[in-house]
């Protein structure tokens, strides 16, 4: 009996989360890696996974018509959208009277032919699945799909558009039966476009398109100052931020994918790029400091100006004030406050403060969570109907009591987890599934209503195409009931997001993931000179496991540069050429502090043969392996400078131009850097061959080897 036929029906549905996962995920991964080089696999491969699905076999479609009989403008939409997919995976899409393979349905669910279908299928539709549920029933020549409003019609068709597959120049359907509804009902994703990277208009639009297809329903872009205010225009920089214009398109093109933009424009602290200027000097905790100083009389008009155009731009039911990491408060200006009163009445009283002159936008307010760390007490001061987000971006054996402080208040709560890719070469992917799949059932045990997968780029080099690994993980955690499946998910993003049938793309995933649970894979390490005190220290403190970690990360290389190669109807080229740039990062960084000691060991010995005549030959050949047409510092030259043009490349396929120099000028110096040390040795060796000396190690700045020569 084949291995789909052997899974009972209650099994698929809860592979994510109960005992199955565990029957299940041994056989997923040695069988489905041979399945999918042939293309057969015997489930179909879908996230979010369905609440309950009961799949049977594959059919071959050619061709396909789309219809809306209850003529429901939105539900065009979605079968326009189910088009577009179709056509891409190779479906002719045929007129309505003309012979077609497939007919597809799109209903409402208080329609006869969809009251009729639910009865003789035996499906009911239940009230939690009102909102954003729906039923699929997909049978060889005819797909329907019906929901209760067109947020589940919409989300219905996501799922169908996952069960096309396109294998060997065919395309073919799943025939199943689903019946689906969302965990939480706010799943979001916080990005960060503040620090650095600001995405270009059509990438956004992207964004949304993905996250849509992944049932995503909020997106909150992060501002600080990159958000252009008619009334206020002085902060944002020319170049790099949203214009009104630009803000009003993005709602209106997200309205039509279910998604909420819930702007989160920081209100109190992380305020630098504003107060630096003289005009906002008088609000500041401390002169061109981060946070706002309760208290000071332009603080209110100025942040009701703001909320009031986001009002306008982004209609929702919700104002997001940021709050987090108010590190200066008490420091200031409202030292003798704080002093007198406590830290925590003094944040607690400001935010409603800002409550009370944000009521007349008849909004509810968002807030990081994190008072709960520092004053617990202080929640109780807070209004009833704000929303805390708690956030947490590490492991915890238990995130219940960031919720708690909340949820013994009486306030609702989301819960904000982390894609861990901050000041990263690439994404702690590993680190990721931890924090996003324990946070977020901590969450729905608990009774918060969204999550927030947060995406931030602290030292302005992340790229968004290298995070989507994480936030679509956060995205189906949301969706799903429960904790989910971190390498059930894994085992099937290449699939889902790429198109990868092949499994090199799930395996290069997991390469790369070990490369970076073995070594320092952060950008400080990628900078760090590996000459220097902290550098010789870092690469001695890997240095055992950097040769695991270089084989992991090449691995990753070639298996990315294979499939990109066999495979031209791979989705998502740009972030597969991000991965592969983080895969290419942390080879170097291994590197790096490898060719640094052999460097260091050459010198030495080296300097131990300089005047002995009769190893001559093997004294300069030590010194070219430091400097010459093949040596290491032209290495590390040649590697900073094709890195730099690689990261150039993928920046500029999601970004404005603006800030990618402050990112460039690094490579700059560190090419620079490498080419002047070069030439240095090529002096000294050239004075060698004259001389016959050559200066100690320290006096030209190379570590003393670790060993001895």
């Amino acid at each position: 009996m084949s291995f789909s036929t052997t899974v009972s029906h209650s099994c698929v549905s809860l592979l994510r989360t109960t005992a199955c996962t565990g029957i299940l995920l041994s056989a997923l991964f040695s069988s489905e890696s041979a399945m999918a080089q042939s293309g057969l696999l015997q489930q179909p491969v879908l996230t979010p996974q369905p609440r309950e699905i009961h799949a049977t076999q594959l059919v071959t479609v050619q061709s396909a018509v789309v219809t809306v009989p209850g003529g429901d403008a939105e539900d065009f939409f979605a079968a326009h959208d189910l088009e577009q997919t179709l056509t891409e995976r190779g479906v002719v899409l045929s007129p309505a009277a003309g012979p077609t393979d497939l007919t597809v349905a799109l209903l409402r669910k208080e329609s006869p032919e969809a009251t009729q279908i639910l009865a003789s299928e035996h499906l009911v539709f239940e009230a939690p699945m009102h909102d954003e549920g729906y039923v699929l029933v997909s049978q060889p020549g005819k797909v329907t799909i019906i929901g209760e409003t067109s947020a589940g019609v919409f989300y219905g068709v996501q799922t169908l558009k996952q069960l096309v597959e396109y294998q060997n120049g065919v395309a073919q359907l799943w025939t199943a039966t689903v019946r689906d509804w969302p965990a939480m009902k706010y799943r979001g994703i916080d990005d960060d476009l503040s620090r650095g990277p600001f995405p270009t208009l059509a990438f956004q639009k992207h964004q949304l398109e993905v996250f849509a297809s992944r049932k995503v329903n909020v997106y909150s872009p992060y501002f600080e100052h990159t958000l252009q205010y008619s009334a206020n225009p002085l902060a944002a920089p020319p170049g790099s931020s949203l214009t009104r214009a630009e803000a009003q398109e993005l709602a209106a093109f997200a309205r039509n994918l279910h998604i909420m933009i819930i702007p989160e424009q920081e209100a109190f602290g992380h305020l630098h790029h504003v107060l630096q200027y003289e005009k906002y000097s008088d609000l500041a905790e401390t002169p061109h400091g981060h946070v706002i100083a309760p208290g000071q009389e332009g603080s209110q008009p100025l942040i009701k100006s703001w909320f009031t155009q986001i009002a306008e731009d982004f209609p929702s039911p919700f104002l997001h004030i940021g709050a987090d990491e108010t590190v200066e408060l008490g420091t200031g200006r409202t030292k003798s406050d704080v002093d007198k009163r406590g830290l925590g009445p003094v944040y607690a009283d400001f935010l409603t403060t800002i409550h009370t002159t944000l009521a007349p936008l008849h909004r509810r307010l968002l807030f990081w969570g994190d008072v709960a760390w520092n004053d617990p007490a202080a929640v109780d001061r807070l209004p009833k109907d704000m929303i805390a987000i708690p956030w947490i971006y590490w492991h915890e054996d238990s995130y219940d009591k960031n919720i708690l402080p909340f949820k013994n208040a009486g306030m609702e709560t989301w819960v904000a987890p982390g894609d861990a890719n901050w000041s990263m070469t690439y994404p702690n992917d590993s680190g990721a599934l931890d924090n996003i799949s324990g946070f977020v059932e901590s969450g729905q045990r608990l009774g918060s209503t969204g999550e927030l997968t947060t995406v931030w780029n602290d030292d302005g080099e992340g790229l968004f195409n290298q995070d989507w690994f994480g936030v679509l993980f956060g995205a189906a955690a949301g969706w799903q009931p429960g904790k989910s499946d971190g390498a059930a998910y894994q085992a099937s993003f290449g699939r889902t997001f790429y198109g990868d049938s092949s499994g090199r793309i799930d395996e290069a995933q997991r390469e790369l993931m070990a490369a970076g649970d073995l070594i320092d894979a952060s950008d400080a390490a990628f900078w760090l000179d590996p000459w220097s005190k902290e550098g010789h220290a870092k690469g001695a403190e890997m240095r055992a496991k950097i040769p695991a970690a270089r084989l992991h990360a090449e691995r990753a290389i070639e298996l990315i540069e294979t499939v990109r190669a066999s495979d031209p109807k791979l989705r998502e080229i740009a972030a597969l050429q991000a991965m592969e740039l983080g895969a290419r990062r942390i080879d170097f960084i291994g590197m790096k502090f490898q060719l640094a000691e052999e460097m260091s060991s050459a010198y030495a010995k080296a300097l131990a043969l300089k005047d002995d005549k009769k190893h001559e030959t093997e004294t300069r050949d030590l010194l070219e392996s430091i400097s010459s047409m093949n040596g290491r510092c032209q290495d590390l030259r040649d590697a900073y400078s094709m890195l730099k043009n690689l990261y150039r490349e993928s920046w500029l396929a999601e970004n404005r131009p603006y800030w990618l120099d402050n990112v460039l000028v690094r490579y700059d110096l560190r090419i620079q850097l490498w080419q002047q040390r070069g030439e240095q040795m090529d002096s000294l060796n050239d004075e060698w061959q004259k001389t016959g000396t050559l200066p100690n190690a320290d006096a030209i700045g190379i570590p003393s080897a670790t060993t001895k020569p």
